[in-house]
């Protein structure tokens, strides 16, 4: 007689258990935006072809906390999956410790903002008010006396340019969205989610409207990178030198919440900016994403007043080669740029 477990299997769950015991290694995955699609047929060729049908297993996968379906490809020692992983190195491993529910007997209350975030929570705007007046005309600057800024870091103030019903401004608003209800359970303060990936998701979806979506100048930004000996020292990049003038796609919100204990609950404009896909040279310091960078002013244009269906197409990575290393290992970029 069948135990009650294997009664209740469907051959789907029972060949998944077969394939737990069998295959000691897997990878997990994160589905693109919009999911695999040709990617997928890609996979499965390689898989086939460097591997062998039978001797891996693919199967859907708890996203651990990560807002996005993702799977698992179950190998059976660990120096193909690491061959199989390099193959592709565009794709996005779930990594659960990302994940702002985190949390572990060595960080009980979760990771802190600066290490938990996928992507850029270190930034430079040292360019002037009025190197954006000039881009913009008739920008209604309300930013006040604007220093440079050679380290912006998550809740900081910044410039941000977003619309108006007369037009267009300039202000300051607060690094952080807010967070998914979900995650901040038993929490007092919410940090704010300063990289923004899952566009998809039903929390971003009041905010995808050209009244809520906003440019975020910048001159450089900073990716950590990791060393042998576990430090993660900031490696900033720019397109040049002399740090020109570049707008990160954002989004703002005014809310109401707590950021800091002491602060107590506050209303105010906050935001965030989209990442991507990294390009080749962000990809080489930090595999698994980078900001969403607009540089044109047709795609300023797009990213303030286009319908979400046409200005979605802007959250892609830059062409390779289009950036390049400006500073490595400090807290600021205080290079200052040779022009306005």
């Amino acid at each position: 007689m069948p135990d009650a477990q294997s009664s209740h299997d469907s051959p789907k769950h029972a060949q998944r258990r077969i394939d737990d015991e069998a295959f000691p290694v897997r990878v997990k995955l994160l589905a693109p935006e919009g999911g695999f699609e040709r990617q997928l047929t890609d996979l499965y060729a390689w898989l086939d072809r460097e591997v062998g049908r039978g001797d891996y297993a693919f199967h859907a996968a708890s996203s651990l906390g990560i807002a996005r379906d993702a799977v698992a490809v179950y190998f059976r020692a660990p120096e193909i999956a690491h061959r199989f992983v390099e193959s592709f190195p565009t794709l996005l491993l779930a990594d659960g410790t990302d994940s702002v529910v985190y949390t572990s007997p060595y960080l009980p209350s979760g990771r802190p903002q600066d290490e938990r975030s996928p992507v850029c929570n270190l930034y430079s705007m040292t360019r002037s008010q009025e190197a954006m007046r000039r881009l913009f005309a008739g920008l209604e600057d309300r930013a006040g006396n604007l220093p440079p800024l050679p380290g912006i870091y998550p809740d900081y103030p910044p410039p941000i340019i977003r619309n108006t019903g007369e037009g267009r401004e300039l202000v300051m608003a607060r690094w952080g969205m807010p967070t998914p209800p979900q995650y901040l359970a038993g929490k007092k303060v919410d940090r704010g989610v300063t990289n923004i990936r899952q566009t998809s998701s039903s929390h971003w979806r009041p905010w995808l409207g050209p009244e809520h979506r906003c440019l975020v100048p910048f001159t450089s930004f900073a990716e950590n990178e990791t060393q042998a000996d576990g430090s993660r020292p900031p490696v900033w990049f720019a397109f040049g030198e002399t740090r020109p003038l570049a707008f990160f796609a954002g989004l703002w919100a005014t809310w109401t919440s707590t950021r800091k204990v002491k602060e107590g609950p506050v209303t105010a404009d906050f935001y965030g900016f989209l990442t991507t896909t990294p390009n080749a040279e962000v990809r080489a310091v930090h595999p698994k994403a980078m900001p969403a960078i607009l540089t044109e002013p047709s795609e300023w244009e797009t990213w303030l007043a286009a319908p979400w269906s046409e200005a979605k197409a802007l959250q892609r990575p830059l062409p390779d080669g289009a950036l390049r290393i400006v500073l490595r290992g400090e807290k600021e970029d205080t290079v200052a740029p040779a022009t306005l």
